[in-house]
């Protein structure tokens, strides 16, 4: 049976990107790997949308989360973090362990946080040193506008705003330099479709004024060897050289795509689950919406645990479940990184089927695939009419 992953972390590696790992290793001070590594780096500004470094740690996103705090940070400052699911509190949990005092926003699971409701924590906290927030809830499938976040942070503070991008990058929008993100970070088992091991971090000049006088502890995550090492095109410490190998072919996959092309695909498959599940009868969790991955409420009266089984072991479908109190209460279905379209029509139709086998017979086999297809033939003709639109308005000129 052939096995097919719909978790948003770890997500599918495609064949080119897992070959390349299964080439002989190479030595990480030598010039064939100062030659990869050069050209990754540089293609990671492309993915950030930055003119400044991105740094590349061996460790999970979490690593690239607890080097922002004990980078940025000095004993007793104070910042300002969004819990809106599992890896925003996270941000609290990483501050609190570098002696952070962490002021906490918290919002229910389920919704992304309002510009309306930082601005208030930043009037009523004048001296926080930044605002930790995460673009794409993972736990919840929420989107959160950093864009706007931004702007309300640079206009009524000197804060910094430092985003998780661990599920964003590569799959919504994103600019860094150009809204004004002072940090951002990512993983590599997301958007960027190798395994887990990576993660990214990027830094405004701004940001890096701060990593100058903080004085927590670090030492491996320490961004200043990061940065030193990496004026010579190097790692301060051994990298995971295979996963790097396998980088610089996934973002040549991404450069030739294109990311705003990305980006598009991202919203259309993730617009077909949505519609896809609605069909079906089913109820979506979470609003604003993330491109990466759907949160879906179990239909009552079904056994949840072998619909699972029935998806992952029948069909060899595996979806993620809920967190914390949403744990058997709703499943998340990833979109985020290699997928298309054949997939989109693939796991809906196995949920169909598993729900059907569950005892839930709510709806009439194919109305959720049919619904997929309608989703990417509304997309196609949005396409041929700009397309149509750009060759007269070239005429015209």
């Amino acid at each position: 049976m052939k096995k097919r992953l719909f978790t948003p972390g770890p997500t599918p590696v495609p064949e080119n990107v897992a070959l390349a790992m299964a080439q002989p290793i190479i030595h990480h001070r030598n010039p064939e790997f100062i030659e990869i590594f050069a050209r990754v780096n540089e293609n990671l500004k492309y993915l950030f949308q930055t003119k400044q470094d991105v740094y590349t740690l061996t460790s999970s996103g979490t690593g690239a989360m607890e080097a922002a705090v004990a980078n940025l940070f000095s004993y007793g400052d104070k910042v300002i973090f969004v819990n809106g699911g599992k890896f925003g509190e996270r941000w609290g949990e990483i501050c609190r362990a570098y002696g952070v005092e962490a002021i906490e926003v918290k919002i229910e699971w389920g919704r992304a946080v309002t510009p309306e409701e930082i601005k208030e924590q930043l009037k009523k906290y004048p001296d926080v040193k930044a605002v930790l927030v995460t673009h794409s809830e993972t736990s919840t499938g929420v989107f959160t506008d950093v864009k706007e976040l931004s702007r309300i942070v640079h206009e009524n503070s000197d804060a910094v705003i430092v985003v998780d991008g661990i599920t964003s990058v590569g799959a919504h929008e994103l600019y860094m330099d150009e809204w004004g993100l002072d940090v951002v970070i990512t993983g590599s088992q997301k958007g960027l479709m190798i395994p887990p091991g990576l993660s990214f971090i990027a830094l405004s000049e701004k940001a890096w004024g701060m990593v100058e006088r903080s004085n927590l502890p670090k030492y491996y995550f320490s961004l200043k060897k990061a940065k030193k090492a990496l004026q010579n095109g190097d790692t301060p410490w051994t990298p995971a050289i295979a996963l790097i190998v396998a980088l610089d072919v996934a973002l040549k996959m991404i450069k030739e795509e294109g990311l705003e092309n990305i980006w598009r695909r991202h919203e259309k498959l993730s617009k077909a689950v949505r519609e896809g599940c609605k069909a079906i009868g089913l109820k979506l969790f979470g609003e604003p919406p993330s491109y990466a991955v759907t949160a879906v409420y179990f239909p009552d009266g079904i056994d949840k645990k072998e619909f699972q089984r029935t998806l992952k072991y029948k069909y060899g479908v595996t979806v993620a479940g809920g967190q914390e109190h949403l744990k058997d209460k709703i499943f998340r279905i990833s979109h985020l990184g290699y997928y298309d379209e054949i997939d989109i029509v693939g796991v809906i139709s196995a949920i169909e089927m598993a729900l059907l086998e569950s005892g839930f017979d709510e709806f009439n086999p194919g109305d959720g695939v049919r619904a997929v297809q309608n989703v990417f033939a509304e997309y196609e003709k949005s396409k041929l009419t700009q397309n149509d639109d750009e060759k007269f308005l070239s005429c015209c000129h």
